[in-house]
């Protein structure tokens, strides 16, 4: 298999092998994306306790990113079909750019190929996460707050919340890694060099980044405070007396 093959091939397996690794180490170690499914948990908690259009305001802004990014996959899987009609014009183009390689049409018209794999399934993630969030909206509107709901209910809601933010990060990654297949244009060895970078940034991202600590320190706050509300006061012990007040308590 040749160096030039090797390197179209990359980011794709890359990407399909960071989306099939990466669950297995959150066994270990959880992720942002995991910390940040405890949140969305308080959020559907809270959601059925309020009466308020706040969550509709929220969940109206996350699928609106969504539908942005689903939308400029397809305009990037047409621009992608465009090439392909003009891959003599590219290498011609290519090659006016003195960049010291040899483009073949076979060569441009496989990367070309690998390229539309990873923005269709860019766009397949996207799309699948934007009607999941629509299925969670439908769940949280269905939650009947006068007469209460059950902690069953509320897990199944939080669950949807956190498949559709699954896919939404899976087409995330996906555009993350088509960056090295621009690379491959300048070089057969930079695509490799790319990929290990990209997949060095994501790994920080979700398990050492700043945002990580923070969203796990916001958990751990938020568990105590609710184990606090949890914890019952023995049978019998009355409250601490409050501190004495005025100027008499040091005479």
């Amino acid at each position: 298999m040749s160096i030039t093959l090797i390197s179209t091939l990359l980011p794709l397996l890359c990407y399909l092998g960071y989306n099939i690794v990466v669950p297995q180490i959150e066994k270990i170690r959880p992720s942002l994306s995991v910390i940040m499914n405890l949140q969305r948990r308080r959020w559907v908690g809270n959601a059925a306790v309020r009466h308020s259009p706040f969550d509709a305001i929220l969940s109206g802004n996350i699928m609106g990113s969504v539908s942005f990014l689903a939308s400029t996959a397809v305009l990037l899987i047409l621009s992608i079909f465009a090439v392909f009609g003009q891959v003599p014009a590219l290498i011609s183009t290519l090659n006016s750019l003195s960049l010291h390689r040899v483009y073949t049409a076979l060569d441009v018209q496989l990367h070309l190929l690998v390229m539309l794999t990873m923005f269709v399934l860019a766009f397949f993630a996207f799309t699948l996460s934007l009607r999941q969030f629509n299925h969670f909206c439908i769940m949280l509107g269905a939650i009947d707050q006068d007469n209460g709901t059950t902690q069953a209910e509320l897990d199944a809601i939080s669950r949807m919340n956190a498949l559709g933010a699954g896919n939404f990060n899976s087409g995330i990654r996906a555009y993350y890694f088509s960056v090295a297949t621009v690379a491959w244009f300048v070089s057969d060895w930079l695509p490799l060099a790319t990929c290990l970078f990209t997949i060095l940034v994501l790994a920080h991202r979700e398990f050492f980044s700043s945002a990580h600590r923070t969203a796990a320190s916001a958990a751990v706050i938020a568990a105590r405070r609710q184990l606090s509300k949890t914890v019952p006061t023995p049978s019998g012990q009355q409250p601490p007396a409050p501190p004495p007040q005025g100027g008499s308590a040091g005479m």
